[in-house]
């Protein structure tokens, strides 16, 4: 490939990522807010778990619903065979992300935490999964075709489930009336800190 091509070649992957990324706007619906009230009536605190790809979108949405006033931690897991899912107690609510609802380690999770009496969402793109069939509320996530390599290579899939996850840590905060004031107390550190604190000292 000459340097055309492959300048070419990564616009129009760009393009076609941010194409499937818009199709989330057609996929939020009534689960969704079903989904914002099991997360507001949380006592406890919602896990996020994740393998392979998944497993990178569930630890950042985790830590952004910790960022938006939603007390959240990401639980691996393949860990969670091997006594991490002590963690795991009735008050809490777990999310888990599988594309295709398979997952051994993550199906495991789910029949720990619904024997514990915790809630259990899947975001999928196959409800009728064995993982969307345990769960009490099922995130229909689907991408559009021939946005991963080969149909398996979680590139644009993984954006779009993310672009999903951010729209539901904006919604909590939104309802939670979480402040820029109460972000400021959980992010003291790095230049977004040094940036808050300086807001917090001029008001």
């Amino acid at each position: 490939m000459n340097s055309k091509q492959i300048i070419l070649l990564a616009k129009q992957v760009v393009e076609r990522e941010s194409d499937a990324v818009k199709t989330i706007t057609s996929q939020i619906n009534d689960q969704f807010v079903e989904a914002t009230h099991l997360l507001l009536s949380c006592e406890g605190h919602v896990l996020v778990a994740g393998s392979g790809t998944s497993h990178a979108v569930a630890l950042r949405f985790a830590h952004l619903l910790s960022c938006c006033g939603t007390p959240s931690l990401f639980i691996h897991p393949g860990d969670a065979q091997h006594g991490l899912s002590g963690a795991v107690t009735s008050r809490d609510i777990v999310i888990v992300i599988s594309k295709g609802g398979t997952t051994t380690e993550i199906n495991h999770l789910m029949r720990i935490a619904k024997s514990r009496g915790a809630k259990v969402i899947a975001i999928t793109e196959k409800p009728d999964s064995p993982m969307g069939l345990m769960c009490d509320l099922v995130l229909k996530v689907v991408t559009p075709e021939g946005v991963d390599m080969y149909g398996m290579i979680a590139t644009g899939s993984s954006l779009v489930n993310s672009a999903f996850c951010d729209a539901l840590c904006i919604v909590m905060a939104t309802l939670r009336n979480y402040t820029q004031d109460q972000f400021g107390e959980t992010h003291p550190g790095g230049a977004v800190g040094e940036r808050l604190n300086k807001g917090i000292e001029e008001k």
